[in-house]
């Protein structure tokens, strides 16, 4: 029987994710990094980036986190996210109409504020989209 490894995935929102898992690949702030069952003790922010969850060497499910922490320990890995979504849960050609709404009012905002809430929620957007595929 292969070691697994608990992950709790906690968005603002509520409790995601508990269950155990053959390995774990998170996008860490310096980059990527499996976890697995006996996993040294570490502690690491995340990047906007996709979480690829794996059994029986086969990905199982992709989640996108938008930055927050992860931090392994005692076989336990736990995920604080700021924004966690199933790239399953996405939408192709509403992202791409979302991408498309924000550039417009990027384009149209007369106060620098509003032009980088409008850049940020694009470049927000860009990555979601660049998850898919």
């Amino acid at each position: 029987m292969v070691d697994k490894i608990t992950m709790d995935l906690v968005s603002p929102e509520k409790l995601m994710l508990s269950a155990d898992f053959e390995m774990v690949v998170v996008p860490g702030a310096e980059g990527d990094f499996a976890v697995l069952a006996g996993h040294s003790p570490v502690t690491s922010s995340l990047r906007p980036g996709v979480i690829s969850i794996y059994e029986n060497d086969v990905e199982k499910d992709r989640i996108f986190v938008n930055g927050g922490f992860v931090e392994v320990s005692n076989d336990k890995l736990t995920v604080l996210a700021e924004e966690a979504i199933y790239i399953a849960d996405l939408n192709r050609s509403d992202l791409e109409q979302r991408i498309q709404n924000a550039t417009e009012d990027e384009e149209d905002a007369k106060d620098d504020e509003v032009r980088r809430r409008a850049a940020e929620n694009k470049d927000h957007l860009q990555q979601l989209l660049d998850a898919i595929d």
